[in-house]
Protein backbone atom coordinates (compact mmCIF):
# COMPACT_ATOMS: atom_id res chain seq x y z
CA UNK A 1 0.00 0.00 0.00
CA UNK A 2 1.61 3.31 -1.02
CA UNK A 3 2.16 6.26 1.30
CA UNK A 4 -0.25 9.11 0.56
CA UNK A 5 0.68 11.58 3.33
CA UNK A 6 4.15 12.52 4.57
CA UNK A 7 4.24 14.81 7.61
CA UNK A 8 7.48 16.40 8.83
CA UNK A 9 7.44 17.33 12.51
CA UNK A 10 8.92 20.50 13.92
CA UNK A 11 8.11 23.83 15.52
CA UNK A 12 7.25 26.95 13.51
CA UNK A 13 9.33 30.13 13.63
CA UNK A 14 12.85 31.21 12.77
CA UNK A 15 14.17 30.45 16.28
CA UNK A 16 13.49 26.72 15.74
CA UNK A 17 14.86 26.42 12.19
CA UNK A 18 17.44 23.64 11.80
CA UNK A 19 17.21 22.59 15.46
CA UNK A 20 17.38 18.91 16.36
CA UNK A 21 13.62 18.81 17.01
CA UNK A 22 12.95 20.17 13.50
CA UNK A 23 14.90 17.70 11.40
CA UNK A 24 11.67 15.94 10.38
CA UNK A 25 10.35 19.21 8.97
CA UNK A 26 13.74 19.87 7.33
CA UNK A 27 13.65 16.51 5.53
CA UNK A 28 10.08 17.01 4.25
CA UNK A 29 11.02 20.51 3.04
CA UNK A 30 13.93 18.96 1.11
CA UNK A 31 11.58 16.28 -0.25
CA UNK A 32 9.17 18.98 -1.46
CA UNK A 33 12.05 20.67 -3.31
CA UNK A 34 13.19 17.39 -4.86
CA UNK A 35 9.65 16.40 -5.93
CA UNK A 36 8.70 19.89 -7.14
CA UNK A 37 5.87 20.23 -4.59
CA UNK A 38 5.12 23.77 -3.43
CA UNK A 39 4.23 23.95 0.27
CA UNK A 40 1.70 26.68 1.00
CA UNK A 41 -0.03 27.86 4.17
CA UNK A 42 -3.32 26.06 4.78
CA UNK A 43 -5.64 27.15 7.58
CA UNK A 44 -7.78 24.04 6.95
CA UNK A 45 -4.82 21.75 7.63
CA UNK A 46 -3.08 23.92 10.27
CA UNK A 47 0.23 23.89 8.43
CA UNK A 48 2.09 24.16 5.16
CA UNK A 49 0.69 21.67 2.66
CA UNK A 50 1.21 20.67 -0.95
CA UNK A 51 0.45 17.74 -3.21
CA UNK A 52 1.38 16.21 -6.53
CA UNK A 53 1.09 12.96 -8.41
CA UNK A 54 4.13 10.84 -7.57
CA UNK A 55 4.64 7.35 -9.02
CA UNK A 56 1.03 7.23 -10.15
CA UNK A 57 -0.70 8.25 -6.91
CA UNK A 58 -1.53 11.52 -5.19
CA UNK A 59 1.01 12.41 -2.50
CA UNK A 60 0.39 15.06 0.16
CA UNK A 61 3.25 16.70 2.07
CA UNK A 62 2.55 18.48 5.34
CA UNK A 63 4.49 20.62 7.81
CA UNK A 64 2.25 21.23 10.84
CA UNK A 65 2.55 24.79 12.17
CA UNK A 66 0.75 23.98 15.44
CA UNK A 67 3.93 23.47 17.48
CA UNK A 68 5.16 19.96 18.11
CA UNK A 69 2.78 18.98 20.92
CA UNK A 70 -0.30 19.69 18.75
CA UNK A 71 0.98 18.14 15.49
CA UNK A 72 -1.80 15.57 15.54
CA UNK A 73 -4.46 18.19 14.91
CA UNK A 74 -2.78 19.07 11.61
CA UNK A 75 -2.12 15.47 10.52
CA UNK A 76 -5.66 14.36 11.43
CA UNK A 77 -7.20 17.32 9.58
CA UNK A 78 -5.46 16.47 6.30
CA UNK A 79 -5.85 12.70 6.68
CA UNK A 80 -9.54 13.09 7.48
CA UNK A 81 -10.21 15.44 4.58
CA UNK A 82 -8.57 13.15 2.01
CA UNK A 83 -9.71 9.92 3.75
CA UNK A 84 -6.15 8.67 4.25
CA UNK A 85 -5.94 5.75 6.71
CA UNK A 86 -3.08 5.63 9.26
CA UNK A 87 -1.21 2.88 7.36
CA UNK A 88 -0.82 5.28 4.41
CA UNK A 89 0.77 8.01 6.57
CA UNK A 90 4.52 8.52 7.07
CA UNK A 91 5.60 10.78 9.94
CA UNK A 92 9.20 12.03 9.78
CA UNK A 93 10.63 12.96 13.19
CA UNK A 94 13.70 13.31 15.37
CA UNK A 95 14.68 10.30 17.49
CA UNK A 96 16.64 10.49 20.74
CA UNK A 97 17.22 6.72 20.82
CA UNK A 98 19.25 6.77 17.60
CA UNK A 99 22.70 8.30 17.19
CA UNK A 100 23.10 11.26 14.83
CA UNK A 101 23.30 9.92 11.29
CA UNK A 102 21.14 6.85 11.91
CA UNK A 103 17.79 6.47 10.14
CA UNK A 104 15.15 3.82 10.79
CA UNK A 105 11.74 3.16 9.25
CA UNK A 106 9.04 1.36 11.18
CA UNK A 107 5.31 0.79 11.28
CA UNK A 108 3.44 1.48 14.49
CA UNK A 109 4.73 1.51 18.04
CA UNK A 110 4.42 3.84 20.99
CA UNK A 111 5.39 7.49 21.27
CA UNK A 112 8.44 7.00 23.57
CA UNK A 113 7.74 10.40 25.13
CA UNK A 114 7.83 12.25 21.79
CA UNK A 115 5.11 14.90 22.08
CA UNK A 116 4.51 15.09 18.33
CA UNK A 117 3.92 11.34 18.06
CA UNK A 118 1.79 11.39 21.21
CA UNK A 119 -0.44 14.06 19.66
CA UNK A 120 -0.74 12.23 16.33
CA UNK A 121 -1.63 8.92 17.98
CA UNK A 122 -4.28 10.68 20.06
CA UNK A 123 -5.77 12.66 17.17
CA UNK A 124 -5.94 9.57 14.95
CA UNK A 125 -8.23 7.94 17.50
CA UNK A 126 -5.49 6.38 19.63
CA UNK A 127 -4.22 4.58 16.55
CA UNK A 128 -0.42 4.16 16.43
CA UNK A 129 -0.53 2.27 13.10
CA UNK A 130 1.27 4.81 10.90
CA UNK A 131 4.80 4.65 9.52
CA UNK A 132 7.61 6.59 11.18
CA UNK A 133 10.87 7.65 9.59
CA UNK A 134 13.07 8.16 12.65
CA UNK A 135 16.09 10.46 12.25
CA UNK A 136 18.69 10.07 14.97
CA UNK A 137 19.75 13.05 17.05
CA UNK A 138 21.32 11.23 20.02
CA UNK A 139 20.80 12.14 23.67
CA UNK A 140 22.29 14.75 25.98
CA UNK A 141 24.61 13.59 28.76
CA UNK A 142 21.97 14.37 31.42
CA UNK A 143 18.15 14.28 31.30
CA UNK A 144 18.01 17.76 32.84
CA UNK A 145 19.55 19.10 29.60
CA UNK A 146 16.86 17.51 27.37
CA UNK A 147 14.78 20.58 26.44
CA UNK A 148 17.79 22.71 25.55
CA UNK A 149 19.28 19.79 23.65
CA UNK A 150 16.31 19.02 21.39
CA UNK A 151 15.57 22.71 20.82
CA UNK A 152 19.23 23.46 20.10
CA UNK A 153 21.16 23.15 16.87
CA UNK A 154 23.43 20.13 16.33
CA UNK A 155 27.18 20.43 16.66
CA UNK A 156 29.04 20.78 13.33
CA UNK A 157 30.06 17.09 13.37
CA UNK A 158 26.51 15.94 14.23
CA UNK A 159 25.12 18.30 11.57
CA UNK A 160 27.29 16.59 8.97
CA UNK A 161 26.12 13.12 10.06
CA UNK A 162 22.48 14.28 10.00
CA UNK A 163 22.92 15.84 6.56
CA UNK A 164 24.36 12.57 5.22
CA UNK A 165 21.47 10.61 6.73
CA UNK A 166 18.96 13.05 5.27
CA UNK A 167 20.46 12.61 1.80
CA UNK A 168 20.33 8.81 2.22
CA UNK A 169 16.67 9.02 3.28
CA UNK A 170 15.81 11.28 0.35
CA UNK A 171 17.50 8.86 -2.05
CA UNK A 172 15.25 6.08 -0.69
CA UNK A 173 12.11 8.23 -0.59
CA UNK A 174 10.44 7.04 -3.77
CA UNK A 175 10.93 3.40 -2.73
CA UNK A 176 9.45 4.19 0.70
CA UNK A 177 6.45 5.95 -0.84
CA UNK A 178 5.73 3.10 -3.26
CA UNK A 179 6.15 0.18 -0.83
CA UNK A 180 7.24 1.07 2.72
CA UNK A 181 7.36 -2.53 3.91
CA UNK A 182 9.75 -3.48 1.12
CA UNK A 183 11.84 -0.33 1.67
CA UNK A 184 12.39 -1.08 5.37
CA UNK A 185 15.28 -3.46 4.66
CA UNK A 186 17.03 -0.85 2.54
CA UNK A 187 16.53 1.98 5.05
CA UNK A 188 17.26 -0.07 8.18
CA UNK A 189 20.37 -1.87 6.94
CA UNK A 190 23.63 -0.56 8.42
CA UNK A 191 25.54 1.74 6.09
CA UNK A 192 29.27 2.19 5.99
CA UNK A 193 30.62 5.63 5.24
CA UNK A 194 33.96 6.44 3.67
Amino acid sequence: MPIRLVAGLGNPGAEYEHTRHNIGADLVTAAADRLGIRLQPSSRFLGLAGSASVAGSQLHLLLPTTYMNLSGRSVAALAGFYKIPPEEILVVHDELDLAPGQVRLKLGGGHAGHNGLKSIISCLGNCPGFYRLRLGIGKPSDRSLMIGYVLGRPTPSDRELIADATRDALDCLEAVLADPQKAMNRINSPRTRN
